[in-house]
């Protein structure tokens, strides 16, 4: 099970750190990743880490203002956003699949686990 947190309401320009704690498997050997939709949009990538160690994968579209961080000992993943944009406004999910690597799962349909989202919401 995933369950993610974290998500509010926040200016633009601003931060927000989300939170994704996995139970039920071993963590620290799986890829895990963040996903958002906004309304009528496709789900889209925003940030994957490798396990073991810990690799992270961006888009364009976040790097540099999104950083994705692990912590093996609490089965927790997190998404630190900072530089906020309203075009970031979405639901935001974690996921994770059988498998190492943050970069097979920056496609959502390897993503096997989902949690449920966390709202995002950036005001101009």
């Amino acid at each position: 099970q995933l369950q993610a947190s974290g998500g509010g309401l926040v200016q633009t320009g601003g931060s927000l750190t989300l939170s994704c704690r996995a139970s039920g498997r071993t963590f620290n050997i799986y890829a895990m990743a963040w996903f958002r939709q906004a309304p009528g949009r496709e789900r889209e990538f925003v940030a994957a880490i490798d396990g073991y160690d810990s690799s992270p994968v961006y888009p364009l579209s976040v790097k540099g203002r999104f950083t994705i961080s692990r912590d093996n000992t609490n089965d927790t993943v997190y998404l630190q956003m900072d530089s906020l944009k309203p075009e970031d406004t979405a639901v935001y999910y974690c996921g994770t699949a059988e498998t190492r690597y943050g970069s097979f799962i920056a496609d959502y349909n390897k993503v096997f686990y989902w949690g449920k989202g966390t709202q995002v919401t950036v005001s101009s």
